[in-house]
């Protein structure tokens, strides 16, 4: 098993003011169904209204994240699955009650973390 990082930027979710109840609606409604397939393992939103803190090494704190990095915001989901293609079935849900595509990336397996 595997853990899948489903997500997508701010910028990608356009949808109409009307629109939006059905967006919630639909999309917890597929959290939902995760959550009771027992593949959930956790999900949000970044908070856009708080700033990335950059802490280096050393503990220096500095307002900001990577000066060059794009900015992080957005939604995401983190399914454990079996598989690749059920991953982008999942993704492919979300992606149809969002409203947006979604990208799908797996996370590295590591036994120390």
């Amino acid at each position: 098993m595997s853990k899948y990082l489903i997500s997508f930027p701010s910028a990608a979710m356009v949808v109409p003011d009307d629109e939006w109840e059905a967006v919630v609606r639909d999309s917890h409604a597929v959290i939902e169904e995760a959550k009771a397939a027992g593949v959930y393992v956790f999900g949000g939103g970044i908070d856009e209204s708080v700033s990335p803190t950059l802490v280096s090494a050393t503990g220096a704190v500095a307002e900001g994240g990577y000066p060059w990095a794009p900015a992080l915001n957005g939604g995401f989901t983190v399914l454990e699955l079996p598989s690749r293609d059920e991953a982008v079935v999942w993704a492919a849900r979300i992606a149809k009650a969002c409203r947006c595509d979604q990208e799908l990336r797996v996370f590295g397996y590591d036994p120390q973390s």
